[in-house]
């Protein structure tokens, strides 16, 4: 027995078959093999000679080291990890390519549940450090990153997969600051933004300025939403806006500094002339909107700052306080990444606006409208 042998070979060739939207029948025509040699190739029983597999990789647009692979240990490619340090155990990753460089999201808790399991695209090994990919890398190079709190986000990425070709879009949740200082530290390829805006400034705008410095790109319209108080179901505490929020057995649960619905708060709070201090609750924080409903919903708070559509989800009440829009900020050099491409067409089409619209509280009168482009 060689004391080195040859590990085993992988095959990626039906993920990148329907990445591509290919039946394993059509692929066998177009390189002129029977169904059946698909499927042996697909499950690892047959490898193909030379004139196949180059034949397979023309029509996948990738190379063949990407449809086979060696199942052997190699060297993890540079990672920036988001969200945390060093996990203690091995740990399932969402990834993507920014701009070459890769960037990992730890499906830990609740990154990594919701009603289901989120599927991983790379497992980090405690032992080793090394990253193990759970797909072909060339798939990364058609999946784009966005950050933001809109839940109509995941929507938009349903839609980018359903497209025809390898695109993808990957969704996290992060607050519009935290978004926009990620998309600055070169860590998202699109930052979901949704500040109210006062007069004439596009507070949107203006953020993304203020934290990209000379910002090069374009900021488009997602869609416009309802925001405001989520309350108990008949709301009991009779909660009709802000100012009551002051009421001493109102129990309020707040957002971090940085989140759009905390500045929304503490701009309505201002104009009725209400200090934080006298609002109970002020300093109590939630991460996200579904932690804010949650609280709501078991008791725990009766009053959280959220949209529409996540007291429609839940079953709460809502107290409507502001509409407002939601925007795309993305790069000038990220415009023409694959999947960024497929999005901004998918914001035109009538299909995607028509989903939208059947939101609770959503509008989409300035979806795929160009706020700025510079």
């Amino acid at each position: 027995m060689p004391k080195n042998p040859v590990p085993p070979i992988i095959s990626h060739l039906k993920s990148l078959r329907l990445a591509k939207g290919l039946t394993q029948t059509r692929l066998a025509r177009r390189i002129g093999v029977q169904r059946q040699a698909i499927y042996d190739m697909e499950s690892g029983r047959y490898l193909p000679n030379t004139a196949v597999a180059l034949r397979l990789a023309v029509i996948l647009d990738c190379r063949v080291e990407d449809i086979f692979t060696l199942d052997a240990p190699s060297q993890a490619p540079p990672m920036t990890l988001i969200g945390q340090g060093a996990p203690d155990r091995d740990t399932r990753l969402a990834l993507a390519r920014v701009r070459g460089k890769l960037v990992g999201f730890p499906l830990i808790g609740k990154n990594d549940f919701r009603e289901n399991m989120l599927p991983a695209d790379g497992l980090l090994i405690k032992k080793s450090g090394r990253l193990r990919l759970l797909q072909p890398e060339a798939t990364l190079e058609h999946k784009a990153l966005l950050m933001g709190c809109d839940p109509a986000f995941e929507i938009l990425g349903a839609h980018v997969g359903r497209s025809r070709g390898a695109s993808s879009l990957l969704c996290r949740f992060a607050s519009s600051q935290r978004a926009l200082e990620s998309l600055a530290n070169g860590h998202t390829h699109i930052a979901g933004t949704h500040l109210h805006s006062a007069g004439k400034t596009e507070a949107n705008v203006a953020l993304a300025r203020r934290i990209l410095g000379d910002f090069r790109g374009m900021v488009i319209g997602f869609a416009q939403f309802e925001e405001g108080l989520m309350v108990a179901p008949g709301n009991p505490l009779k909660i009709r806006g802000v100012s009551d929020l002051a009421r001493p057995e109102v129990r309020l649960v707040n957002r971090e500094p940085g989140a759009a619905l905390r500045s929304l708060l503490e701009d309505r709070l201002a104009r009725e002339h209400i200090p934080a201090e006298a609002v109970h609750g002020f300093g109590d924080l939630v991460a996200s909107h579904s932690e804010g409903a949650q609280r709501v919903l078991y008791g725990t708070a009766d009053a959280a700052m959220g949209l529409r559509v996540v007291a429609s989800v839940y079953g709460l009440d809502f107290i409507d306080i502001a509409t407002v829009r939601c925007d795309l900020v993305i790069p000038g050099d990220l415009v023409e990444h694959p999947a960024v491409r497929v999005l901004l067409d998918i914001l035109q089409s009538r299909t995607f606006r028509e989903e939208l619209d059947h939101l609770p509280g959503y509008d989409t009168s300035d979806t795929g409208k160009v706020i700025v482009r510079q």
